[in-house]
């Protein structure tokens, strides 16, 4: 498979370079680029120190990572971010917002989030219609919990 290329400025001298191990997982972890300390209930941007170009035609998707709850009890408060190609000069650091649940310090080094690259959506095109000619499935949640 052919390797995609990123280019990563490190905007802290001492970041650890970025690793992706090709079959042990699609996320590539980031770190913090300097302690941030959090009140409960406080939201603030945790900066990843890092800017990417990224290689045409794709976009950045950024979450936490499975532990970020349990470790540091914050929680990134719009889901997923998404970083869009052209979001690329020497300045464009990513952060992830975060909003703590409790007391925290998030020191620099930790690893707080994660991120993978996915292609761009296709161009689309909408139509109008009356009807969709399919069977309902029964509403939001119809599938039930088991």
């Amino acid at each position: 498979m052919k390797k995609e290329i990123l280019q990563i400025r490190y905007l802290t001298e001492d970041a650890e370079p970025l690793t992706y191990v090709e079959g042990k997982s699609d996320w590539i972890d980031l770190r913090a680029a300097r302690e941030i300390h959090f009140e409960k209930g406080q939201f603030q941007l945790i900066p990843l120190g890092i800017a990417v170009k990224l290689p045409a035609g794709y976009e950045a998707h950024v979450a936490p990572r499975s532990s970020t709850f349990k470790n540091f009890g914050l929680l990134q408060v719009n889901g997923v971010g998404v970083v869009d190609g052209s979001y690329c000069g020497d300045g464009d650091e990513w952060f992830v917002p975060m909003l703590a649940t409790r007391e925290v310090t998030v020191h620099k080094g930790d690893r707080i989030c994660q991120f993978r690259i996915l292609k761009n959506q296709p161009p689309l095109e909408f139509v109008r219609v009356e009807h969709l000619g399919e069977k309902d499935r029964g509403g939001f949640g119809s599938t039930g919990i088991r």
